[in-house]
């Protein structure tokens, strides 16, 4: 076959290829731009050729680290890195990136070609389905934690008192913010006091405030938080922790909506909504004599029990890659994944810390790890040696839910598609052929 030939029989197959692919000389100028990257960038081949490629991808990684050149640097290819880039006219496209360099027929090095897909659908998609498991910034798709999504906008608009009662880590705080956040009390301030933190004194000044001259320092009226979370939320978490002296003074501002600062001889008016929050089973306690079997049931109007993150092994999924988004945007990094052998280990951990001490092991992982890619080697020291030997028995958890998301995304894009299975496939990137096998695997068809 001649080299004119060769080249256009080339090109007719690039043309073909519903990925975007672009080639360029070691100046990094563009040679050959393929009809879907034409389509997902918004430039012609015309406009392109000749031009620099960070002129007509203007990727948001293309400052910082050009995958292009970072290949003809290193000669080491790069397999789906992901990056956002500026379409012509002006629109976001997320995508993910594939370089390799390109030789002649002598082995010299003539260029690099990069290969690029439109991510467009499947974040769309990603999203969807993360709206659909997401009140606040709470994540799940547990059907204990559903059970509670489907009546956190009723407790909101009420005024009653919510107790939340779980684990330390399972998220009490989130609840109640959320509650507060669904509520008509949303413009109005949300108070955190944490009632196991501080010694009766200091606790009774911080909640109720004081006067002027109510002790030696006290130089000048100071509002408690009641006062500041007025016409808002109190969140009182760990009240479990509360002394039976501090117990009967909340009791009257459960009962009369009223309290006195520390030195005073008036009572002040409050309008707060409480939401009380424990660790500990204050039926229990109440048994044992030491909380109040009266504020017990004032603050036990409507109860929210949590579930442990042991309960909920479903979530962790969708909760590492929460963090993940979460430490990037925070440290600047680009981790995208977390190793088959990490993420089986970390379905397989019980958690006494909860949803914190996941958050906790993320974050470490994110010190370490020096990739795209969380490892074992990422993970805490203590953490993968108190394992020992990855059994066998936990690969079929990990395996599971990626068949389930698996099979989530494919049901949701021929949704989108309206059956159409041609899209569908070009869409999620595979041949149609996969596709079937795949419907087929998970009863779609």
């Amino acid at each position: 076959m001649k080299r004119e030939e060769g080249d256009k029989f080339f090109h007719v197959i690039l043309n073909s290829i519903a990925d975007g692919v672009f080639t360029t000389d070691n100046d990094g100028k563009i040679t050959f731009m393929n009809k879907a990257a034409e389509e997902i960038t918004g430039f012609s081949s015309k406009e392109a050729i000749g031009r620099y490629c960070f002129d007509i991808f203007r990727a948001d990684i293309c400052q910082t680290r050009c995958a292009l050149k970072e290949t003809l640097k290193t000669k080491k290819e790069i397999i789906n890195l992901p990056a956002t880039i500026l379409k012509k006219g002006g629109q976001k496209i997320p995508i993910s990136i594939s370089t390799a360099v390109l030789k002649n027929e002598k082995g010299q090095i003539i260029g690099g070609v990069e290969t690029f897909r439109d991510l467009s659908v499947i974040e769309e998609l990603k999203k969807e389905l993360a709206e659909k498991y997401t009140i606040g910034d709470i994540i799940s798709k547990n059907h204990l934690i559903h059970d509670i999504f489907n009546i956190l906008p009723n407790i909101a608009e009420s005024d009653s008192t919510v107790l939340i009662q779980g684990a330390s880590g399972t998220g009490k705080e989130l609840f109640a913010k959320a509650i507060h956040h669904l509520s008509r009390r949303k413009e109005k301030p949300f108070i955190k006091v944490n009632c196991g933190a501080l010694p009766d004194t200091l606790l009774e000044s911080e909640l109720f405030g004081y006067v002027k001259g109510a002790f030696t320092d006290a130089k000048k009226d100071k509002p408690g938080r009641f006062a500041l979370a007025n016409e808002g939320t109190i969140f009182l978490d760990e009240v479990g922790d509360m002394s039976p002296s501090l117990q009967v003074k909340l009791l009257r501002v459960l009962q009369e909506k009223e309290y006195e600062p520390l030195g005073s001889s008036s009572p002040r008016k409050t309008d707060v909504r409480i939401i009380a929050a424990t660790n500990r089973d204050l039926s229990r306690l109440v048994n044992e004599g030491k909380f109040r079997e009266d504020l017990y049931y004032r603050l036990n109007v409507v109860k929210i029990d949590l579930p442990s993150l042991s309960q909920r092994r479903e979530d962790i999924p969708l909760l590492i890659d929460a963090f993940i988004q979460k430490f990037n945007a925070k440290t600047g990094k680009q981790i995208t994944r977390v190793s088959d052998e990490a993420l089986r280990l970390l379905l397989d951990h019980d958690y006494p810390g909860n949803i914190r001490e996941l958050e906790n092991i993320i974050e470490h992982a994110f010190v370490l790890c020096k990739g795209d890619c969380i490892d074992l080697d990422c993970l805490p020291k203590e953490f993968v040696e108190g394992k020992g030997e990855i059994s066998p028995s936990i690969f079929p958890k990990a395996e599971t839910l990626f068949k389930q998301a698996e099979a989530e995304i494919i049901s949701q894009t021929l949704k989108k598609y309206g059956g159409n299975r041609a899209k569908t496939a070009q869409a999620l990137g595979i041949d149609r052929t996969t596709l079937w096998r795949k419907m087929r695997k998970y009863d779609l068809l």
